[in-house]
């Protein structure tokens, strides 16, 4: 049966009278307002960038908005003409368009919101969940805190990674490079780092640059198959995307990492890498013409990166009590660590982990090479159980590696000489460890008690890795009690060093699986 026409009609008149009132009284309070808005023009356009006049106030760094609601940021302020960096794709712009200002400095998105997610440079989601529905943001670029807003590094960052743990240890706010060749680690140990912070409150920032999209995927993939993608955020900038997103890329990393810290939590921000950052820069500078130094880097090549850099501290209790760890990840050629870019980040952070090609080669994983790696802060953070049982470990590895250098030329080796050869290779063997295996600090702690203290000595070298299972085992098992004073960072008391020492020689049954030289050798010796 259909409607009555008449009766609709009747039906609409009177929803009509019922709103011209009220259309009438908001008509009437409205006063219409000339506003005065600077509009630019495209002079022209290149691969990254646009050249843009008429725009006479714009301020440095202010984002600006194109046709078909492209994005940019002011970088280049000349007398006739701005140049705009591009923070999306150029292909639809062309000479004659226009540009508008928006009248606010380029900002991301910051808050809890952005816990779990995969974002770009500008905090624009690229996981398809849904849009970021956060109410802050923040300026990527921010001034770092003055000298009496920081605190002293006092708080372990623990990595699970005994090579770095024992031997080059890392504390909450510290800044500690990762360099070596391409394909030697340098991500993995980042990862690690990522994966130890599970269950110890420490959010995790990473940030891709100029990454190929497939490599940023099986890192984002591997957070989430280890449990720490929701305690953690993404943001990538693949080598697909504009120079001006992988250049901005880090600062926007920071400034969301920073409002966490300024809430008093601790964050660790992993840059990978900045060598790639370096190269988008370079790009930019050339496009824009600015004037070209060392390896046509601009002038400024070392204020961009110790600017961001600067911004990671850990702050006084009255300032929020956070902490910002980062762990920039920078890219070496030929071993070449004096290189232009690797030696400005040496001297602008606190120390390095240097990674061996040649040592990946031999298959000693992580290739973390000791004699060129330091923590300039991170042995004041060491837990005092670490000093008690691996405070003379790295001069006696490096000393090590000295020695097998010599001995390789077959000369006739004195008998402390071999015990010091036996004990560095069993040490080596000990500070091996598979990528995605975090350790526990009480198992490092018993393993590294075990070597340093002798109890390998008589054990063929190729048991070692099941000698090392047994440890930690026993350790989880019947070392509970010593674990947790470990971890309160109480320092190892000779009751507790015994009882260790007693849980390892249970365990590893040196008859059992003694080296037939060692022992040929003892009997010759008696």
């Amino acid at each position: 049966m259909t409607e009555n026409p008449v009766a609709g009609i009747k039906n609409l008149s009177s929803v009509l009278e019922d709103t011209f009132p009220v259309l009438e009284r908001i008509l009437r309070g409205f006063a219409p307002e000339l506003k005065a808005e600077e509009v630019g023009t495209v002079a022209s356009v290149g691969p990254g960038i646009a050249r843009v006049a008429a725009l006479p106030s714009v301020r440095s760094e202010e984002l600006v908005r194109f046709a078909g609601n492209q994005m940019g940021m002011a970088f280049n302020l000349d007398p006739e003409e701005t140049g705009i960096i591009l923070l999306d794709r150029s292909s639809d712009l062309k000479a004659g368009d226009e540009v508008f200002r928006t009248g606010r400095v380029l900002d991301v998105p910051v808050g809890n919101a952005l816990l779990g997610r995969v974002l770009d440079a500008l905090g624009r989601p690229l996981d398809g969940r849904g849009p970021v529905r956060t109410g802050k943001r923040r300026p990527v670029e921010r001034e770092a805190p003055g000298i009496m807003d920081r605190a002293p590094v006092t708080v372990p960052l623990q990595t699970g990674l005994k090579a770095v743990d024992a031997l080059i240890p890392i504390g909450r706010g510290q800044r500690e490079l990762i360099l070596g060749d391409r394909q030697t680690g340098k991500t993995a140990i980042a990862l690690d780092t990522m994966i130890n912070q599970k269950d110890r409150d420490v959010l995790c920032i990473y940030c891709a640059i100029g990454k190929q999209s497939a490599a940023a995927a099986k890192v984002i993939a591997d957070l989430g198959n280890y449990g720490v993608l929701d305690d953690s955020i993404v943001v990538v900038s693949s080598e697909e995307d504009p120079p001006g997103l992988q250049f901005i890329a880090p600062y926007a990393a920071t400034s969301m990492g920073e409002y966490f810290m300024e809430q008093g939590r601790d964050v660790l921000v992993v840059y990978d890498d900045l060598t790639r950052h370096a190269r988008a820069y370079r790009e930019l500078s050339l496009l824009l013409r600015r004037p070209p130094g060392r390896e046509a880097y601009p002038g400024d090549i070392f204020y961009i990166h110790s600017r961001l850099l600067e911004r990671s501290t850990h702050l006084r209790e009255e300032h929020g009590g956070g902490s910002l760890s980062a762990l920039p990840i920078v890219e070496t050629e030929a071993q070449n660590i004096s290189a232009y870019i690797p030696t400005n980040l040496i001297s602008i952070t606190d120390g390095q982990i240097y990674l061996s090609p040649e040592l990946f080669q031999k298959g000693i994983l992580p290739a973390v090479d000791v004699g060129k790696s330091v923590s300039r802060v991170g042995g004041k953070t060491q837990l005092p159980a670490y000093r008690a049982v691996a405070g003379d470990l790295r001069l006696s590895y490096s000393q090590f590696e000295e020695l097998e250098s010599f001995a390789r030329f077959g000369t006739r080796l004195d008998e402390e000489t071999r015990k010091t050869l036996e004990r560095g290779r069993r040490v080596r063997e000990v500070l091996k460890q598979p990528q995605y295996r975090p350790i526990p600090v009480p198992e490092q702690i018993g393993i590294l008690l075990a070597v340093t203290s002798g109890r390998l000595d008589d054990m063929a070298v190729d048991r070692i890795g099941e000698a090392e299972k047994a440890i930690r085992e026993a350790v989880a098992r019947d070392g509970a009690e010593i674990g947790e004073r470990i971890r309160q960072g109480k320092k190892l008391s000779s009751e507790d060093r015994e009882a260790l020492l007693q849980i390892v020689e249970a365990v590893i049954q040196p008859e059992k699986h003694a080296d037939p030289r060692v022992a040929e050798k003892k009997d010759q010796d008696r």
